[in-house]
Formats: structure tokens, sequence, C-alpha cells
């Protein structure tokens, strides 16, 4: 019987055991699925500094970019880990806001030293916001500018926070944003609480002449502006390096150019005006400028430059420092102000700029036949060949040009820059009527934030341009507002000389049989 009865147990069905596995298995993997799916429709929905979710500009359409690099999930996880939780855990080291005890110390160290005046070119920060200085800065001001913004940036308490609206071409926003990090940490608890809306894009858009006729003048920083427009210009993305088309962080970039720029003295220097570029950006007067190309007819050497054939070359052909062999380096805008500018000037070479239309935050330090040759964008070829004879007959005065043009360059070190950064974002603070709070769709954005995105060539750069110290003393003396008409009589004396080398230019021309 007892035997009996074990075998009836041995042979019981066992299949509600299995049962009860398979059920947690499958709720298991049921729930991961969710989770997956979870995670990549929220990813799918998460707007990122390198344009994950976001279409171009509306007003400069560019192709948009792809991220097929990765597999989608390995993609979305990326998008949440540097986008939510890696400022989170970001070191603090070096933070924004010290202690009021570390504060003093560094007054009291700053106090020591006799602090350096801003450049006259910061002068040009009144003039920037001028439009608000009756009006001040709203909050209005700032929901309207939105409509022409890539961006929007919120500085509080030293944290930066990021609204995105649209991608911006290339590494633009990437290094933009380090720089304004780096900015943060070069001056730790003194950068006030702000908001900033941005646009990465080239041409401006804020029409100066809606002042007077009832409508809001919008504040928008971008990286350009011209006498029409009141759009504000911040320093661009390139002062932190340009990893598209290997161009280094810009006192790196700066030393290597004039190195470069001493290989041959002047007397050996080639008699012929040098440019190289892309003349495929719809850009007229670089189109016109290709048919310039004739070195016996008008003393030139102009060369397209191809950046797909470049990066496979490694960027040997393209170093900026092996570009200053020539007497004189023609400037030529592009789609519109061309970040070429600054490395032209850099070569000590005498700079032929072709009529600019726009002005960055330096450009404006620029007067004809001091640190630049104006070139007329009339008659074009015969206009740069007068220059190149006017600087073969008076070589020395030509010589001088162009090293008051490499001078002016090298007084705008990154030191420089960020006291720019300082004075403009300072300046702008005051004209807020507001406290800048982050919208709730902003993300915080930090170094590692950046890092986090970043691609190996970025990472260089980014990390070639860190700051690595907190600065020991304030940021240079800004001096105070100019007189009314200061920027009024300076035009005036800059397009008075404009004039007076065209007349001289239209009798020489007029003299050739």
């Amino acid at each position: 019987m007892a035997k009996k009865q074990a075998w009836v147990h041995s042979s019981h069905p066992r299949s509600p055991s299995y049962l009860f596995f398979s059920v947690v298995a499958l709720s298991f993997l049921s729930l991961l699925a969710l989770l997956v799916y979870k995670v990549d429709n929220f990813a799918s929905k998460t707007k990122t500094i390198v344009g994950h979710n976001l279409e171009p500009t509306p007003w400069h359409i560019f192709p948009p970019k792809n991220f097929t690099e990765e597999s989608r999930h390995t993609r979305a996880y990326k998008i949440i880990q540097c986008s939510y939780l890696t400022c989170r855990y970001a070191s603090t080291d070096g933070g924004a806001q010290p202690s009021e005890k570390n504060l003093e110390n560094r007054r009291g160290l700053a106090s020591t030293h006799t602090l350096a005046k801003c450049p006259n070119v910061f002068k040009f920060i009144y003039r920037d916001l001028e439009p608000w200085l009756n009006t001040r800065i709203s909050i209005d001001h700032i929901t309207q500018a939105k409509e022409h913004a890539a961006f929007r940036i919120v500085i509080v308490e030293g944290k930066l926070f990021v609204d995105l609206y649209y991608a911006c071409v290339q590494s633009r926003m990437m290094f933009t944003l380090w720089g304004i990090l780096q900015l943060l940490k070069k001056y730790p608890g003194m950068v006030p609480d702000v908001d900033i809306m941005f646009d990465c894009m080239d041409k401006p858009s804020i029409e100066r002449n809606i002042i007077g006729n009832g409508s809001l003048p919008l504040p928008l920083f971008r990286y350009c502006t011209t006498e029409a427009h009141l759009d504000i210009p911040f320093p661009d993305w390139s002062f932190w390096g340009w990893p598209e088309v290997n161009i280094h962080p810009w006192d790196e970039q700066f030393k290597e150019i004039k190195q470069g720029s001493q290989a041959q003295t002047w007397a050996k220097k080639i008699t012929r005006a040098y440019w190289k570029g892309n003349p495929d950006v719809e850009s007229p007067i670089r189109m016109e400028l290709m048919q310039c190309n004739d070195s016996n007819l008008w003393g030139t050497e102009i060369i397209r430059q191809n950046w797909t054939e470049e990066e496979k070359a490694g960027y040997e052909r393209s170093k900026l420092s092996n570009q200053c062999n020539h007497r004189y380096k023609i400037y030529a805008e592009g789609y519109a102000w061309s970040v070429s500018l600054k490395y032209i000037l850099s070569c000590g070479s005498l700079p032929l700029l072709i009529s600019p239309q726009y002005e960055d935050f330096f450009s404006r330090a620029l007067v004809p036949k001091l640190n630049y040759w104006p070139v007329s964008s009339i008659n074009l070829c015969r206009s740069i060949k007068f220059a190149v004879d006017w600087g073969n007959a008076h070589s020395s005065q030509a010589e001088a040009i162009g090293k008051r043009a490499q001078q002016l360059m090298e007084s705008i070190s990154m030191d420089r820059v960020y006291d720019y950064m300082f004075h403009l974002i300072s300046q702008y603070a005051k004209l807020q009527e507001f406290k800048p709070v982050p919208p709730p769709s902003a993300q915080q954005v930090c170094e590692e934030s950046l890092l986090c995105f970043a691609d190996e060539k970025q990472k260089e750069l980014l990390k070639k341009s860190a700051v690595t110290t907190v600065s020991p003393t304030p940021p240079c003396t800004l001096m105070s507002h100019p007189n009314p008409d200061f920027f009024t009589i300076l035009a005036e004396q800059k397009q008075k000389i404009i004039e007076n080398v065209k007349d001289t230019e239209n009798r020489t021309n007029a003299a050739i049989p």
C-alpha cells in the first residue's frame, strides 16, 4: 500500500510549478520590452545639443543630421544618459559658486594687481545694447525673440540651462555652449543670472529700422551683425575649435599662424594677392572673385577649397599656418560673415577686405589703411590689382599695415574673448527687468554632458580649449560709456578713408591708357 501511495505521488503532474515560472519569465520579458519601448519613445522626443530630434533652422536650411552610426537602442540610452543623468553626478570641483571666503581671497589677490583696461573694441558693447537702454528687456522681449532663435541660454547661480528649438549646422551649438561653460569656470560666482535667445546661423534677422514704429526691438545674440541690424554679436564657436575643418582652439591656432607667417621675410613673400576658400556658399562676391584668378593680369592667386578632398588628405593642404607666404591676403564674405577673417588678419600680410557688410565682435576695431586695405566690390579684379600695385610700390607701408592687423588679433587672446563675453553678458543682464528662470523644457548642460555627446575629434578640441584654473584676477576693466556721437564719428571717419582710397584708385585707373 505504501509503495502504491509513493507511486501515486511521484506520478502527480508538476505542470503548475512550470507554469508559474513561465508566467514570471513572460511578465519579466513583457516589462523589459515595455521599458525598452518607453525608453526609446522618451529618447525620440528628447532634443539634444548635437541635433537629435531637431529640425534645421527654417531661415537657413541645411541637410538634417543623421545618427545612423549607432543602433536605435544605443542611441536612445546615450541620449538619456548624456541629457539627464550626467550633470546630476558631475564633479563640482571648481564649481560656479565659491564660498564667500574664497571670493574674498580672490578680491584680495586681484587688488594687488594692476587690472588691465579692456581693448577699445569693448566700447561697442554699449552700442549693441543701446536699443534697450530706455525700454529695458522684459520677458515679452525674450518670448517674442524665440521665433528668431535656435536655442535659449539661461544662467542661474552659475549653472547653464539650454532650451532647444532648432538644430545648428555642424558642431556650432556644442562649441558655443562649451565656451560659455568655460566662462563660468574662469570667473566662478561672477557671471550674473541671465536669459538669452541665441541664433547659431549666419545672417542677422532683427532689423534696426523697426525702432520708432511701435515694434519691440528684440534682443537676439548671434555671431555677427550689420549696421542695419540689431543682432548682438557674440564670439563665434571656432574660438574653441572647429573639428569639421580641423581648426584648433584660438590661442593655439594664432600661435601656429604667427609662427608660419615668419617663415619668409616680407621681401621674400610672394607679391600676389592670395585667397583660398569655398565659393559655393551662395556668395556672389566669392563667385566673382573666382573670375579674378590671373597672376599676370590681376596679380592674384585664387584657389577653390574642396573640403571633402582636404579631409581625405588629412588637411595637409589647408593648414592655416602654411597660408601666410603671400604679401596680400584677400577676405571675401561667404553666405554672410566668415570666421576666416581672424585667420587672414593673423598672417601679418596686408589684408585686402572686399567691402564687408557684416561685422563680428572684434572686426569693429578694423580701420582702413591702419590695419587693412579696402577693396571695392565694384570692378573687383581691377580694385585688387590696384591694392597689389600700391603695396608693391609702398612696401614698408604695406608691411606695417599687415603687422598692425596681426597685432590686433594677438590682442584678442582667449583671456580677452572671455572678458568680452563676461562684460557683454553682465551689461545685458543689467537691462533685464525680470528674474531669469529656466523654462520647464530646458536641460542643464555641463562639461560632462557635452563631452558625453562629443565624438573623438570634438573631445580632443574641447579638452584642449578647456579652462584649467580659475582666473586669479577679475576681467579687464570696462571703459565708461563713450560720448553719444562716438560711434557715428568713428563710422564717418572710416567711410571717408575708404572713399579717399576709391578716389585714388579711380584716378589711377583713368590714367591707364
